[in-house]
C-alpha cells in the first residue's frame, strides 16, 4: 500500500475537476453563523447547489496559484499497514511543483517528484529503499504535465480523490451522506459527510493491493468513514479529515487521512536542480515503464 508515484498519469480529470469545484460553490450559500442544513435537509441543499452552480465552476484545483499541503495518510488491513506523510510545494507562473511522499514507518523510504518551472523533465529523488533503481540519487524522464491540471501531480492526486468520492456520496437527496454543513462566523464553511467504504475504494483514495481488496466483504464496503471538509472564506479547501475503523466479518479496515493546507510557500520550500552528475536520465517508455516495474516489485505490487 506504498503510496507510489505510478506510470498511469491520464485519469479521469475532467469529472473530478468538475466534482472539486462544484463542491465549493455548493457549500458558500449560507448566513453568516447560521446552519445551513442538517441531516435530510444537507443532502436536498448539496444537491440543489450543485445543479444550480453548474455553470459557474470554480478553479480550486486548476491554474497555478500558489500553494503548499501536507497529507497525513494511513491505512489498516488485519495486521497490514501504511503510514505516510505527501508534502506538496506549487510556486511561480508556471509553477514549480514539488511532492514528497515519506514513510512514517521506515525513514529510508520516500520518493520526491520535482518539475522546475518550465522544465521540459521532471526530476525524481530515490530514497534509500529505491537507491538499486538507478546509480545516482536522482533519475529524470520527460515532463508532459502541462496538458493536466493539477489534480494530475503528486502533491494534490488525494484531495483531489477526496473531494471527488465526497461529491459523489452528496449529489443524491436520497443517499443521505451529507450530515451537516454550516457557516462560522468567520466564513468558515464546515461540511460533514459520510461516504462508504466502497465509495472510497471506487475512488482509489487509497490504492490498496487486490489481495487486501479481496478481504473486504460487501457488508464491509457499506459501512461509513464519517468526512469533515473545512473551506475558509475565500472557498479554499483548509482542510480535509476522512477516520473511520470498520470491524465487521473477522476483518479490520482503518483509515485516517488528515489533509491541510498550509498557505503559500517560498522559494525556500523548492530544492535545487539536481546537477547533472547526480541524474540517470530515463528517455525512452521503455526505461521509463522498466523503472516502473522494477518499483513495484521493490514495493510488492
Amino acid at each position: 500500500m506504498s503510496g507510489s508515484i505510478r506510470r498511469t498519469r491520464a485519469r479521469r480529470l475532467a469529472a473530478l475537476l468538475t466534482s472539486a469545484a462544484l463542491l465549493l460553490t455548493a457549500c458558500g450559500q449560507g448566513k453568516s453563523g447560521t446552519a445551513i442544513a442538517d441531516g435530510d435537509d444537507a443532502a436536498t441543499y448539496v444537491s440543489e447547489k450543485f445543479a444550480e452552480q453548474l455553470g459557474k465552476l470554480g478553479d480550486q484545483f486548476t491554474g497555478d496559484r500558489p500553494r503548499k499541503s501536507t497529507l497525513d495518510r494511513y491505512a489498516r488491513v488485519d495486521d497490514k499497514d501504511s503510514d505516510s506523510t505527501i508534502t506538496g510545494v506549487q510556486l511561480g507562473k508556471p509553477p514549480a511543483r514539488l511532492s514528497t511522499n515519506r514513510s512514517k514507518e521506515d525513514p529510508e523510504e520516500y520518493l520526491d517528484s520535482f518539475h522546475p518551472a518550465g522544465s521540459t523533465v521532471e526530476y525524481l529523488k530515490l530514497g534509500p529503499v529505491y537507491a538499486s533503481l538507478a546509480p545516482t540519487p536522482w533519475v529524470s524522464m520527460p515532463y508532459n504535465g502541462d496538458q493536466y491540471d493539477e489534480c494530475f501531480w503528486g502533491g494534490q492526486q488525494d484531495v483531489c480523490k477526496m473531494v471527488g468520492a465526497v461529491t459523489e456520496a452528496t449529489q443524491s437527496p436520497k443517499a443521505k451522506a451529507a450530515k451537516s454543513a454550516k457557516r462560522l462566523d468567520d466564513g468558515t464553511i464546515e461540511l460533514n459527510a459520510d461516504i462508504t467504504l466502497r465509495l472510497f475504494l471506487k475512488h482509489r483514495v487509497i490504492v490498496f493491493p487486490q489481495n487486501l481488496i479481496d478481504l473486504m466483504t460487501e457488508s464491509m464496503q457499506d459501512e461509513p468513514i464519517p468526512t469533515k471538509i473545512t473551506i475558509d472564506a475565500q472557498g479554499t479547501i483548509k482542510a480535509i479529515q476522512m477516520n473511520a475503523k470498520i470491524v465487521k466479518d473477522g476483518h479490520e479496515v482503518e483509515i485516517r487521512m488528515h489533509y491541510q493546507h498550509l498557505g503559500e510557500p517560498t522559494e525556500r520550500d523548492l530544492p535545487e536542480v539536481p546537477p547533472e552528475a547526480e541524474v540517470t536520465p530515463l528517455k525512452t517508455d521503455a526505461e521509463i515503464n522498466d523503472f516502473y516495474d522494477r518499483m513495484g516489485e521493490i514495493q510488492g505490487n
